[in-house]
């Protein structure tokens, strides 16, 4: 059997356990017992995990609603515009992350010090700012959390800042992979050859992403 094929698997596993159902039969099938074992093992823990849930869920004041769109402007700019509807709520998880809900749905999430558009929200309504666009190779790794490096960057915008949220994206369609925080300016990210960039804190598939309400 193909090496790659089996270790692609391993790190589904590993980085990602909602996808043991998904590997393909034959890899499974021509695994060792205890490599099947442990993959039972690694299914059963992550479905008696306890995920995130909504806790606490209210309408806020219009001067409230003010106040979350000037930080989202300060962070994206005229896109902030975006966002607005006819309906904002703020929904307390379980975890203890503020999102809120633009016309009942997770759009924007209020971070240390920041707003910035959820993963959802950045499907519905993409932008330009605060963009950091990654290659094909780089997409199992964000996907899966990890934090991006830079010689996985293609492209960047001109407005990241170091210690602010960014998004990233994928080359092809500039789909949304995650969100993370910027360790670098726009600059000298560009100019860095090696190394971490970005820390991630929000990615596709993750219990935010899969939050309950």
């Amino acid at each position: 059997m193909c090496a790659g094929v089996i270790l692609k698997a391993l790190r589904a596993t590993f980085c990602h356990p909602d996808r043991v159902v998904s590997i393909h039969p034959c890899v499974y099938a021509g695994m060792p017992l205890w490599l099947k074992c442990f993959f039972i093992i690694r299914l059963s823990l992550r479905l008696s995990m306890v995920k995130i849930t909504g806790k606490k869920r209210h309408s806020i004041r219009k001067s409230q609603i003010e106040d979350l769109f000037s930080s989202l402007e300060r962070e994206i700019g005229e896109s902030a515009s975006l966002f607005r509807g006819a309906s904002v709520e703020l929904l307390e998880t379980s975890s203890g992350e503020i999102l809120y809900l633009i016309d009942r749905k997770p759009q924007l999430m209020q971070g240390d010090g920041f707003v910035f558009p959820t993963l959802k929200g950045l499907l519905e309504h993409p932008f330009p700012e605060r963009r950091v666009v990654v290659d094909a190779g780089a997409v199992s790794f964000v996907i899966n959390g990890a934090d991006v490096m830079r010689p996985g960057i293609i492209s960047l915008s001109e407005d990241i800042v170091a210690g602010r949220p960014v998004q990233v994206v994928e080359e092809r369609h500039k789909k949304p992979l995650a969100l993370g925080m910027a360790l670098f300016d726009s600059r000298e990210m560009r100019e860095r050859k090696q190394g971490k960039v970005i820390k991630t804190f929000h990615y596709v598939g993750d219990d935010l992403w899969n939050l309950e309400f």
